[in-house]
């Protein structure tokens, strides 16, 4: 993969994430779950490295925000 920009990483909290994966399925997946969870810059789709098995994919993530959970609904009286 390319080296990524320093302005990616430029303050704490702030992660470039590059996945290899054995295809383009697995790869989107792995970044959907972490993007249900983080603030996160995706992709669309992976690449092929030429003469290199599997897939490449690369996203960033801000881990500065709160990661919020399902909160169960609170029944009225």
């Amino acid at each position: 993969m390319k080296p990524f920009n320093e302005a990616h990483v430029a303050e704490p909290g702030l992660i470039v994430v590059d996945v290899a994966a054995a295809d383009e399925e697995t790869a989107i997946a792995f970044q959907k779950a972490i993007a249900d969870r983080w603030a996160t810059a995706t992709a669309d789709r992976a690449t092929r490295d030429p003469g290199q098995p599997g897939v490449r994919l690369r996203c960033y993530l801000d881990l500065r925000q709160d990661v919020t959970t399902e909160s169960t609904p609170v029944a009225s009286s």
